[in-house]
């Protein structure tokens, strides 16, 4: 028995030790576990003291003034020309006299002249187309013979007059009645005669109108009837127009007006001349010029586009006015350079230089900008034309310019060589 109670002692002592052997490694697990949890906190904590510490020692920077830097710009010279004030418009080419051709008389076409064809020229007075004249013919013989029986009618009733009158003289007392002396017949016989001579130079008329003459000197535009139709009075047998003037229309703005020192309702007169004209185009790949004059203006502005038509012509297109043989045809597209007013002494700058509708900037000697309000009488897509607020030889700035203000620092870096590069101008001397 008292060995059986030693076992259980020793077994309980071994059971102890194993129980407190297996303590041990849980204990550390746990501070491992600490320590890994904790680790990148200090690693945190560590690096945000030292960059305090080096924000504290770090030296302060010194203030430094520096100049403010100048604003580069471009800029050309204002020069002083006399010139015109051009205007540019464009139009159609239209002739001023263009007709329906008809006859006054009818009947079968037995004739046609070569040139009453479509493009076909003739001159004033030449036969275009003659009619079938054979009845007209007969009605001139008829009025003829109807000629000569009233002034046989009337040669038999003064013979009956004068016997009338030899009767009273013999028999009669008194005074005697117009109808005693037979008045009333010998007025119609006279009237009779009148009547058969105008329907005789009516039969001549219509005869003579069967031939068709061109009443000007022009062009075929179109042709409407063959050679042996019937045609009948008034039936249009084609369309032509003279070739003396040809005439173009274009529109003008308010500004325009002012250039041209035109007014609503203008002609041109021999003591008022119109401004010349010079149109172009390019026909056939060829560029052509043709000179003109401007004769009128419209009486009222058009209702649509609300601006002024003028009307500029141009004499004799087909010959002397013509370039080189080239004519100033009818349905041509034209464009228009009309001759302006004259300015002397005016300012002109490049388009780039004006700011808005009538500033400029100035380069100034002492390296600053101004900024100078002008008067624009011309501007286009090349150059201004100033005649007040600007001296000829200041430097306007032409380039852009940003945070403008009055009197700010510019330096100008580039001049160029030549201001006709930049801009074009039509001098009068």
């Amino acid at each position: 028995m008292e060995e059986k109670h030693e076992f259980k002692e020793v077994l309980v002592v071994f059971g102890q030790k194993r129980h407190n052997g297996s303590d041990e490694p849980q204990g550390r697990s746990v501070i491992r576990r600490v320590m890994i949890a904790g680790l990148p906190v200090l690693v945190l904590v560590v690096a945000v003291i030292g960059v305090l510490q080096m924000a504290r020692f770090k030296p302060k920077p010194t203030d430094k003034e520096e100049a403010p830097r100048m604003a580069p710009v471009l800029t050309a010279m204002a020069q002083s020309r006399t010139l015109s004030l051009n205007i540019n418009s464009q139009g159609e080419v239209t002739p001023r006299t263009e007709i329906g051709l008809s006859n006054q008389v009818g009947g079968k076409i037995v004739y046609m002249s070569p040139s009453f064809i479509e493009g076909g020229h003739f001159n004033k007075g030449d036969v275009l187309l003659k009619l079938e004249s054979a009845d007209y013919d007969l009605r001139v013989t008829q009025a003829q013979a109807n000629v000569a029986q009233a002034q046989t009618a009337l040669t038999r009733e003064l013979s009956e007059v004068d016997i009338a009158q030899q009767d009273w003289d013999d028999l009669g007392e008194g005074e005697a009645s117009p109808l005693t002396l037979r008045a009333p017949q010998l007025a119609e016989a006279r009237a009779r005669l009148a009547a058969s001579k105008a329907a005789l130079d009516e039969a001549k008329l219509n005869q003579r109108r069967t031939v068709l003459r061109a009443p000007f000197r022009g062009r075929v535009r179109e042709k409407t009837v063959s050679l042996g139709e019937y045609i009948t009075p008034g039936q249009v047998l084609g369309r032509v127009f003279s070739i003396d003037v040809m005439d173009v229309k274009f529109p003008l703005t308010d500004n325009d007006l002012s250039k041209l020192g035109l007014g609503i309702g203008f002609v041109a007169s021999k003591t008022v001349p119109g401004p010349d004209v010079t149109f172009s185009a390019t026909i056939a790949g060829e560029p052509h010029i043709w000179k003109g004059h401007l004769v009128r203006t419209s009486s009222g502005y058009d209702p649509k586009t609300r601006v002024l038509f003028a009307y500029a012509e141009v004499q004799d297109p087909y010959g002397k006015g013509a370039d080189n043989g080239t004519p100033f045809a009818s349905g041509l597209y034209v464009s228009a350079s009309i001759g302006g007013r004259g300015i002397e002494h005016g300012v002109v700058i490049p388009r780039t230089g004006l700011r808005g509708t009538d500033r400029v900037y100035i380069a100034k000697a002492d390296h600053t900008l101004s900024i100078r309000q002008v008067k624009v009488a011309s501007s286009t897509r090349e150059q201004v034309v100033i005649t007040d607020g600007l001296i000829a030889g200041e430097e306007v700035i032409v380039s852009p310019v940003r945070g403008v203000a009055e009197g700010m620092k510019i330096e100008v870096t580039k001049k160029p060589d030549n201001l006709n590069s930049v801009i074009a101008i039509k001098d009068e001397n």
